[in-house]
């Protein structure tokens, strides 16, 4: 008798233990506030409206845009000390740097995320523009053995001249599967004798909070819910695009040491977060990435810290991000203020390395709510990590909060670190011939 129930208590355990790693299969409402419930949050701020006459508008008004005017220094430590030499920065500054970005806005990557195996799908000659191009489509697929319901598999296109005499640059973009390829900057790219990579955020991970009990990080959850600080969407398409650059470093076609990364928009956001915290990439255009990219979130102009942490956009970021927008709480209201970086931080984790901001204009559909003067400030205020590492970077002082911005079609292009706002709308695409000419001179490649 005791055998029997040993055996069936034995059995139960096991029914429940398999019942536990089953996906979990959560609406978006659902997984917001289940993190939420984690936090001990029981309510946040609303998210702000683009629509003047919406319930809750956005500010658009300069004098109420910088309730939190003052932001954290990028070279004083914790401890109060002052950074002054480059070896300070790697050695001290920089880690405290990324492990606060890692646990409070973007999320960690886990230790144990599974390794990804690249196959070639199909290989065909073409043409970009005039020029006769070799264009390769690419499949990275995550291993998911531990959790067979699941798959990934990153999706990649490399376009590279079809004949070279080197290995060519390469500029790996952000670009979901859904939109036709940027045929202008393709054409602009391959006529400087660059490549590109296309590599679909989406293959990666789901675009939207039901999604994140798939993708790369229900995977390596498992299906399960994320805690505080895992890695939210934008730390995973950033984790695509090393892994994209992994592939790129084996191909023979491709100058590994001139790899650039590029997004707009939402994907700007994920590009500035793969430029900072994979240092072999080597340069970078982020295009119009707004807020949770290079504007900061101490600002409230446009789309705010609360947008970020309400159910449209919270699955970008790190749970713990939500605590910032929190009313009611355990552990009482969070706002912008109490963020430990801001993101002239995530700049200057890119630095001494090439980063070129790109911002449109709001007559042209680059709308307000981007905030271009908050990321202008952003800008500036990483300038000066880039002169302590001994590069050139904008050229401006480091007063972000009286340093003028440059009038549109006024580019900043003699450092490292380059801003340039052009005429058009929500793209960086008139931006894409100054990026090419810029990161061409700045890393000494001849044509």
């Amino acid at each position: 008798m005791m055998r029997t129930l040993s055996f069936l208590t034995a059995a139960l355990a096991f029914c429940i233990s398999a019942a536990a790693q089953q996906p979990v299969e959560f609406t978006t409402r659902q997984d917001h506030r289940n993190m939420m419930e984690q936090l001990g949050i029981r309510s946040i701020r609303p998210s702000y409206d683009g629509n003047p006459a919406g319930a809750n508008p956005a500010n658009y008004d300069e004098s109420k845009a910088n309730p939190y005017p003052v932001l954290p220094d990028a070279l004083r430590l914790k401890d109060g000390r002052r950074i002054t030499t480059a070896a300070q920065w790697w050695r001290l500054r920089r880690p405290e740097i990324v492990e606060d970005f890692s646990r409070e806005v973007y999320g960690r990557v886990p230790e144990n995320v599974p390794p990804v195996e690249w196959r070639v799908e199909s290989e065909e000659r073409g043409w970009v523009g005039y020029r006769p191009v070799r264009t390769r489509r690419i499949t990275g697929h995550v291993d998911n053995s531990a959790c067979p319901e699941i798959n990934v598999d990153i999706r990649m296109v490399l376009v590279t001249p079809a004949v070279a005499e080197k290995p060519v640059p390469v500029l790996m973009m952000f670009w979901p599967a859904f939109f036709p390829a940027p045929a202008g900057p393709a054409a602009e790219l391959i006529s400087a004798g660059w490549g590109y990579c296309i590599v679909d955020p989406s293959s990666i991970q789901a675009d939207f909070g039901a999604g994140l009990t798939k993708g790369i990080i229900g995977l390596v959850n498992k299906g399960q819910p994320r805690r505080p600080d895992d890695w939210g969407a934008l730390r995973a398409w950033a984790w695509g695009a090393s892994r994209g650059l992994d592939f790129l470093e084996t191909d023979p076609t491709v100058d590994a040491s001139r790899v650039g990364i590029e997004g707009v928009s939402r994907y700007g956001k994920a590009a500035l977060v793969a430029m900072a915290f994979e240092e072999r990439f080597a340069m970078a255009l982020i295009g119009s990435s707004g807020k949770g990219g290079a504007v900061l979130h101490r600002r409230n102009f446009g789309e705010g810290l609360e947008n970020l942490a309400n159910e449209g956009e919270y699955h970008w970021m790190a749970g713990n991000y939500i605590k910032y927008a929190a009313i009611s709480s355990k552990f009482g209201p969070g706002n912008a203020g109490m963020l430990p970086v801001d993101s002239h931080e995530l700049i200057a984790l890119c630095a001494p390395r090439l980063v070129f901001i790109s911002y449109g204009i709001p007559e042209k559909g680059d709308d307000l709510w981007m905030d271009q003067y908050g990321s202008w400030q952003a800008t500036v205020a990483a300038g000066e990590v880039f002169g302590l590492l001994g590069v050139p970077g904008l050229g401006r002082s480091a007063d972000y909060r009286n340093e003028p911005m440059p009038p549109v079609c006024t580019g900043l292009l003699d450092g490292n670190l380059a801003w340039r706002q052009h005429d058009g709308g929500h793209t960086d695409a008139p931006n894409m011939q100054y990026f090419i000419e810029w990161a061409d001179r700045m890393s000494g490649r001849e044509r």
